[in-house]
């Protein structure tokens, strides 16, 4: 065992000394060792109900026969860190969480790993650890909240909540209401209802094979969740004893069945920083190009929150991944049937699979033949960008309008809520990216406020920062390359047209390239937002969102 790097021989008599005095009794020091990462916290309603899971976790790694260590990990809320300074950090903290994990996991020689996550940023930091350590791991999420209720209308945190917002300042719900909606959008512990970020991610990573089948969409609360906490304990040990390793369930075909499921989903349009971030941790060649030549063939056969009003909770009932699994081997060439942290190929999991054909759909009867994502290039977007295709009316899938600039997502804000926007204008919002942000900044604020307004098929808004999975509307994020390095983004002017298409997967500014010159000849150098701290140097190493704004 690789733990035998700190208890094993005379040598190590002070380091079995320290272990005894964490607890370790003498038989166990002969056990596996697994470090249970938690990112518990008492600020993320996705994590606070953790300590019981850990608990589970626990007592399953010691059924199995093992010793287990907790240590913490942060946690970002992306929903309490949007619209301010704080969401600049979220999507750093991604990296910060991976290199946390494989600080602990490699200074102590763990055995093996599980990884204990739920929201936005957390995940895929957990994913790129384990990519990284390259030890046997599972992940839990620790799984979606309940819906939201109030006055017999069901709820979620975007459309209860975020785009209440815009409601009320545009006078359709009164005082007494909004609050009525914020006290009933968010009723429990878990990762907000739809299909955004975070249970995007965990599909995906049950997709991918790290985590058990239900593991996503089984609710935080549920006593399913707690099983399946108990049960990971139990098989991270059988992995450490088969030395069943990372590097053999994140590979190339597994990778693209996540970007094919992500598809078939409509998820979060930020999967394309995550998948990318972890291709790179795990050496695997998946690139944008795998994404655009997907995205021009996979149908997309469940329809979730925000593009629907089906939640997590519908979704788990009507089969969850496992139904989905099933529909994408029947009916998609691409989709491999593999093998993950369960030992056994997806084929067999999901041979008895339930599914709810009112929501997940057979892959000959789609919703749409159109793919829940897509990937936009053009004049503004050379490296591409990207829009949530699921969340699109499509009466808006050929959009043309007058450019409104800002330089920042508070600028536009303003604008908003002052009703500066108009019917036909495209809200450009630039200096946002990984490096201009810092930190890529969700846009989930505007976005919610110019739908809560009723502009959610009549204006557009652009960005070199990203969105939240609850976005929705004519909204193209990650645009490459950014304003702080100079792309064309930083040259638009007001009132110059914008022409967005998806049909013909397009982001173009209608000003010719002489004009565009003259510009460039005068932008100012970029300077930097952040002078120290940990944005400063997240500045100045991390690359751009087409290869997954890794640092």
């Amino acid at each position: 065992m690789r733990s035998d790097n700190i208890k094993k021989g005379v040598a190590r008599t002070p380091h079995r000394s320290l272990l005894m005095a964490t607890g370790v009794s003498k038989k166990n020091m002969n056990s596996p060792f697994i470090g249970i990462a938690s990112s518990f916290s008492d600020l993320v309603p996705g994590h606070i109900g953790m300590r019981d899971l850990e608990r589970q976790i626990e007592k399953g790694i010691h059924s199995g026969g093992g010793q287990a260590f907790i240590f913490g990990v942060p946690a970002v809320c992306d929903g309490i860190a949007m619209g301010h300074e704080g969401m600049r950090y979220s999507l750093p903290s991604r990296d910060l969480i991976a290199d946390c994990i494989e600080t602990v996991a490699n200074a102590h020689q763990l055995d093996g790993l599980v990884l204990l996550s739920n929201c936005d940023k957390i995940t895929p930091g957990m994913l790129i650890a384990a990519a990284r350590i390259n030890i046997p791991t599972i992940i839990v999420t620790a799984g979606p909240m309940l819906d939201g209720e109030s006055k017999c209308e069901k709820l979620t945190m975007i459309r209860g909540a975020f785009e209440s917002v815009g409601k009320y300042r545009d006078g359709v719900i009164n005082e007494k209401r909004l609050l009525e909606l914020e006290e009933a959008s968010c009723p429990s512990a878990g990762a907000c209802q739809g299909m955004y970020t975070a249970n995007t991610m965990a599909c995906l990573t049950e997709i991918m094979g790290m985590s058990l089948p239900f593991c996503s969409t089984s609710a935080a609360v549920s006593s399913l969740k707690r099983r399946i906490a108990f049960e990971s304990g139990i098989q991270i040990v059988e992995l450490v004893r088969k030395n069943l390793l990372p590097s053999e369930i994140i590979t190339k075909d597994s990778l693209r069945n996540a970007i094919i499921a992500d598809l078939a989903l409509g998820g979060s349009t930020n999967s394309f920083l995550h998948i990318l971030a972890l291709a790179n941790a795990a050496g695997v060649d998946v690139t944008l190009k795998d994404f655009e030549e997907l995205s021009e063939k996979i149908h997309q056969i469940v329809k979730l929150e925000p593009s629907s009003t089906i939640t997590m909770t519908g979704f788990h009932n009507a089969g969850g991944i496992s139904a989905v699994e099933k529909v994408l081997l029947d009916g998609v060439k691409d989709f491999k049937d593999l093998k993950g942290v369960t030992l056994k190929k997806t084929s067999e999991l999901v041979k008895d699979a339930y599914i709810d054909k009112s929501v997940i759909h057979e892959y000959s009867e789609p919703f749409t033949t159109k793919p829940g994502l897509g990937i936009l290039y053009g004049n503004i977007s050379p490296e591409g960008s990207v829009i949530k295709i699921s969340a699109v009316d499509e009466s808006c899938y050929e959009f043309k309008g007058k450019a409104k600039t800002f330089n920042s997502e508070e600028d536009a804000m303003k604008a908003l809520e002052n009703n500066k926007i108009k019917e036909g204008d495209v809200i450009v919002i630039r200096y946002e990216g990984p490096k201009g942000g810092p930190g890529m900044r969700e846009m989930l604020a505007p976005t919610s406020l110019l739908v809560g307004k009723g502009l959610g098929t009549k204006a557009a808004l652009i960005t070199d920062g990203r969105f939240s999975g609850g976005t929705r509307g004519i909204c193209v994020g990650h645009i490459c390359p950014e304003a702080a390095s100079g792309g064309v983004i930083a040259l638009i002017e007001d009132g110059d047209i914008i022409e967005i298409s998806i049909n013909k997967r397009s982001l173009n500014l209608l000003v010719d390239d002489k004009t565009l010159e003259e510009r460039r000849k005068n932008l100012k150098p970029y300077t930097p937002k952040i002078k120290s701290g940990y944005l400063a140097k997240y500045a100045r190493t991390v690359q751009d969102a087409s290869h997954g704004a890794i640092v």
